[in-house]
């Protein structure tokens, strides 16, 4: 085709409505786009629930939950390289779904803090990690793949961009759907009969169904368990039971909560807490008098608030990132804080708080602020990360009043504690008072202490060593030095191995495979530089706007909106030619780069969300522009996308790299991954004709 036929093909495209490649009529050709819609969301909400589940029942997975989303893209190509050939493997996500449960809620791990052993279920030993992780591994692309393969089937019938659109509105519904249930702190029952009502209108009457049966036993039984709640960010697993002779009295109900089966919190009485856990009472001690006004960020079941109302604090804002921690200790706390007119409680993200209350203090503690878990499917920001920064404890110190305290406690390793009191002698321009209690395997119970006036009663001052400091660009407190730790790389590796090998064997020999998805290696680097983008926006706004379920579920809509905003605009408008838009891309990547997401803080939330949505979504609205444009003309949509998503996954591999030189540096792996992809365009572009028909034809075949 000449180059001026291959223009006036685009222009049609962008002109005439969607042409169905399958005939069929009106009534076929809606039912084919409810269809691939249906297919999207179901695709989509899968791979949420997973991510979700496999982290709640497997502590492995607790931090690296984007072990199962590259898993997912992964199984998702794989299903779109085989949209050609073989039999239909739709069927079949029902076994593998049955085959996934199963296997989670036989073979779960949870932790036992005293002891530092792993177990199962029945009181057996936790199966291995290389084999809890190869067979979730295993079983996710398998998943993903079957129901990737359904929508490939689909995506097919349609024009690229076309089909490229109904995808995206199935997607934006699962993302729609799935934060919602959460905030419902619906069990995962809600999600096993979404997915079973889906999968048997999309498949109807077939023997496989059965399996659906088993995965909805499977997951009532685990929702039906009257200890276990579910919270939009943790399984929880809460038990009152007697123990005796705890603080002097026979019997004492006490509450014990664990967060995806790691022990969490237990709520004492403030007479027991006085015997058994006394570093709690260790701040009060530099007070002159009980505080008038205080914060407790951290305030879980009730621990903190109780020992601050018997230290006679007149007032508490007590914040708690989780609601359902946070209404089990209202009804089951033993001393019944919340009752207190003396408190009131947040519900919200400690950072945030922070940041927009105008209140000031006479004592703020962090208390136990531990998350346990990660804030999202990508990344490696824990719920809790930007709460530690320089930036947070400068702002913390702001909301002291004249002689304001403020303490931090928790079970620290040596290391991680003399980072934070480095942290807090920057701030505070003098070393803090240290207070040790009791240990906890390899930690110890610690207190640091600074105050706007000099401590009072400290027996013991911090020994300054130089340590490096957490920042709002590397947030990363757990971290002893810049690195990736060797379990994430070597998972890495062994991924990235798996799916050279996979991708092969899927698209029909590597040759096949490989040569191609080679006519769009431009669209696997647009892939990886997608997700780095979207995972960047997703810790800025955990920054801008709190580590909140709330901002996660928004941030990720927010993209997809983008994303649909740009496909309307290529159908719609006739666009620049692609080196013109990627001049615009490289600008607006270079003014998220200019303006540090920190300075935004200084603003109100309101100026600050339009500052925020402005710099974060225009890169990602031009980088669709030039996707949908460069979509709009493949050849073959299932394997442009496929290695679109097969790209993704190296950009979730590269997002480690934060880890190494902070977040803001990810910004510059996103103009080199552009940068390829459109040098690899030129290139594309530039090839002779025969070499050019050669490698459509593999890509074709």
């Amino acid at each position: 085709m000449s180059s001026e036929s291959t223009r006036t093909a685009g222009l049609i495209r962008k002109v005439v409505p969607p042409v169905w490649v399958r005939g069929g009529g009106p009534t076929r050709e809606r039912f084919s786009a409810l269809r691939l819609s249906a297919l999207s969301f179901l695709m989509l909400f899968v791979e949420l629930s997973l991510i979700r589940w496999t982290a709640a029942n497997d502590i492995h997975l607790a931090y690296l939950t984007n072990f199962v989303l590259l898993a997912s893209f992964l199984g998702i190509g794989l299903g779109f390289l085989r949209a050609r050939k073989g039999p239909d493997l739709l069927p079949w996500a029902p076994i593998f779904l049955a085959l996934m449960v199963g296997f989670v809620l036989v073979f779960p791990v949870t932790v036992n803090l005293d002891t530092g052993k792993l177990t199962g279920a029945f009181g057996w030993t936790a199966a291995p990690r290389w084999v809890e992780l190869t067979v979730t591994f295993g079983l996710t692309v398998a998943i993903m793949a079957a129901i990737g393969h359904g929508v490939a089937q689909q995506f097919v019938r349609f024009q690229p961009l076309a089909a490229y659109r109904l995808d995206l509105l199935g997607s934006l519904a699962g993302t729609a759907l799935f934060p919602l249930l959460s905030f419902l702190d619906l069990p995962p029952i809600w999600w096993g009969a979404i997915v079973t009502v889906l999968l048997i209108a999309l498949l109807g009457p077939r023997w496989q169904i059965g399996a659906l049966v088993v995965v909805l036993a499977l997951l009532g039984y685990e929702s039906a368990r009257p200890t276990e709640h579910w919270s939009p960010y943790y399984k929880i697993t809460a038990s009152y039971a007697p123990v005796e002779n705890l603080d002097g009295v026979p019997t004492h109900g006490v509450l014990s909560v664990k967060a995806n089966n790691i022990p969490h919190q237990t709520a004492y009485p403030v007479s027991a807490l006085k015997r058994i856990e006394r570093f709690y009472f260790f701040p009060y001690r530099h007070l002159a008098r009980p505080p008038r006004n205080m914060l407790i960020v951290g305030a879980g079941t009730g621990n903190d608030v109780a020992v601050a109302l018997s230290e006679g604090a007149k007032h508490i804002d007590a914040v708690e990132i989780d609601p359902e921690i946070q209404a089990l200790g209202r009804r089951y706390h033993p001393d019944h804080p919340y009752q207190s007119p003396r408190v009131s409680v947040h519900i919200d993200d400690g950072r945030a708080f922070v940041e927009d209350t105008h209140n000031r203090y006479d004592l703020i503690v962090f208390a136990l602020p531990d998350s346990l878990t990660l804030f999202a499917g990508q990344g490696v920001l824990r719920l809790e990360n930007y709460l530690f920064t320089k930036e947070s404890m400068q702002r913390v110190r702001s909301l002291l009043m004249p002689g304001g305290t403020f303490a931090m406690y928790n079970y620290y390793e040596s290391w991680l504690r003399d980072r934070y009191a480095g942290t807090l002698a920057t701030v505070y321009g003098r070393v803090p008072c240290v207070e040790v209690g009791d240990a906890l395997g390899g930690r110890q119970q610690a207190v640091l202490t600074e105050s706007l006036a000099p401590i009072r009663r400290c027996s013991t001052f911090w020994r300054a060593i130089p340590v490096r400091e957490p920042t709002d660009d590397y947030p990363f407190p757990y971290l002893p030095h810049p690195q990736i730790p060797a379990f994430y790389w070597h998972t890495l590796v062994l991924m990235l191995g798996a799916a050279v090998l996979l991708i092969g064997i899927a698209g029909g020999g590597p040759r096949a495979a490989y040569g191609g998805m080679l006519r769009y290696v431009d669209l696997a680097f647009m892939g990886a530089a997608f997700l780095l983008l979207e995972t960047k926006n997703v810790v800025q706004f955990a920054l801008l706007f709190g580590t909140t379920w709330l901002v996660n579920a928004l941030v990720f809509v927010g993209v997809l909106l983008a994303v649909w905003a740009a496909i309307e605009t290529t159908r719609r408008l006739r666009l620049p030619p692609a080196p013109v838009l990627y001049v615009l891309l490289a600008a607006a990547l270079a003014v998220a780069w200019a303006v540090p997401q920190e300075s935004l803080l200084a603003l109100s939330p309101v100026p600050r969300f339009f500052a925020a949505t402005a710099i974060a979504f225009a890169p990602i609205y031009v980088a669709n522009l030039i996707f949908a444009q460069r979509f709009a003309d493949v050849g073959s949509s299932t394997v442009a996308f496929a290695a679109n998503l097969l790209g993704a996954i190296i950009g979730g591999a590269l997002e480690y790299l934060s880890l190494l030189a902070g977040y803001r540096f990810l910004l510059v792996v996103v103009g080199i991954l552009y940068a390829c992809a459109f040098v690899s365009n030129r290139v594309l572009l530039a090839m002779p004709r025969t070499q050019s028909r050669a490698v459509a034809a593999a890509s074709e075949a």
